[in-house]
């Protein structure tokens, strides 16, 4: 276990589990506003209110124990950065993080949520589902998959329907990956109250909107070198750009991994009597304080001993206006160790030799030769997990 600053937080044994605990080992079966009043019975009493699994993007997924204090904290810090409670629409997994968010905030809120029904995302689907809300103030979670295929559909023009239930919501929470410059300019020109978010299951989901922490929540952006100098976390951040390994402090906080001392005390510490966890992400604190993600710490491809961020290039190739989609994975190279691979979903038409040498040129000029793909795979979308982040691992497997 590396060196870490503070102390770990206590590992959440089984034996503890308060017995009406809320806990999901998988999909739902049945009507998901079945969960409301177990979840409204966990949230009125202190202690582990809920287990919910990561999603396992890339390795094995963890059991998150999220608390009653955390839940209520992340619940509150939502109602006061957007227009306080209001009735939500659920038409993400009921048993991921952003699922079981949307039930938590409307037991605090006392509101029932609407659901959509059972099969993939469609934006019929999602018209309807949004016709059935009853409250004056309207909230949605949605992942940038659903927002592209209401806004931006491969083989048709956008959902009008669709489109204007979007306009209905107060506030469209996006979140699980990163929003594409295409279709965040998109949800701009449309007029839609888009809240970007970052957060992760052990933060009870989104705790940074359009780059600043909720009022529940502090940011830290520290290298790993420096993370034993605890004025990184006792004081007040430092002005002007710092980047970093990104540490997520504050009441949202998850209690840490169910029977798992290891993972626990690898990310989840205590510093000056304050819960921080340690992401596998590495971001920028900007010179107003907001957060940039620059991708994951175990994604750097290490290729010929050049270290690239595939998060950046990812970005750079998804900015082309000839991209819908882009994903960057390191592949086995028995010459370089690592290589660059790139799956592409071109706009229209196919990935040809023309936009394949504008992609490389743009990643060239940008971040250098050793960044450009040696390898590209087009495909007509990028594999997804239920959560609606990029299958990595499924990626991978493409170039195998």
């Amino acid at each position: 276990m590396p060196e870490l600053p503070g102390e770990p937080l206590p590992v959440p044994s089984t034996a503890d589990l308060p017995p009406d605990t809320v806990i999901f080992n998988g999909p739902v079966a049945g009507d998901p506003l079945g969960l409301l009043g177990p979840l409204k019975q966990a949230l009125s009493r202190p202690g582990p209110a809920v287990v919910v699994s990561t999603s396992g993007s890339t390795g094995r997924p963890k059991k998150t124990v999220l608390t009653t204090e955390a839940l209520t904290a992340s619940g509150r810090a939502t109602e006061r950065a957007t227009f306080g409670p209001g009735q939500w629409l659920l038409c993400l997994p009921s048993h991921y993080v952003a699922g079981v968010q949307v039930l938590a905030r409307s037991v605090l809120a006392g509101t029932t949520p609407v659901v959509m029904g059972p099969g993939p995302f469609t934006p019929d689907g999602f018209a309807r589902a949004a016709a059935g809300m009853s409250h004056e103030t309207r909230y949605v979670s949605v992942v940038p998959t659903q927002l592209q295929r209401i806004l931006d559909p491969a083989d048709a023009a956008p959902h009008p329907e669709a489109v204007a239930a979007l306009a209905r919501f107060d506030a469209i929470l996006v979140g699980g990956s990163a929003l594409s410059p295409t279709l965040a300019q998109l949800t701009d020109s449309a007029g839609l109250a888009l809240v970007s978010t970052y957060g992760m299951s052990e933060t009870c989901g989104g705790c940074v909107y359009n780059g600043r922490p909720l009022d529940a929540v502090e940011i830290r952006t520290v290298p790993d070198d420096a993370a034993l100098d605890l004025s990184h976390f006792t004081s007040p951040p430092s002005h002007g750009p710092k980047e970093g390994r990104i540490w997520l402090g504050g009441d949202v906080v998850a209690g840490g991994y169910l029977e798992d001392p290891r993972q626990t005390g690898e990310h989840f510490r205590v510093i000056d009597g304050r819960r921080w966890y340690r992401t596998d992400d590495l971001g920028r604190t900007n010179e107003d304080g907001s957060l940039s993600v620059l991708g994951r710490t175990d994604d750097v491809i290490n290729t010929g001993g050049i270290k690239v961020s595939a998060g950046v290039v990812t970005a750079t190739l998804a900015s082309h206006p000839g991209v819908r989609q882009a994903l960057v994975v390191p592949v086995p190279d028995a010459e370089w160790g690592q290589a660059v691979a790139a799956l592409v979903v071109p706009r229209e038409g196919a990935l040809s030799d023309e936009l394949r040498a504008e992609l490389r040129d743009l990643i060239r000029v940008q971040h250098g030769s050793a960044a450009v793909p040696k390898h590209w795979r087009e495909v007509s979308e990028i594999p997804m997990l239920a959560t609606g982040k990029p299958d990595r691992q499924a990626a991978t497997r493409i170039f195998r």
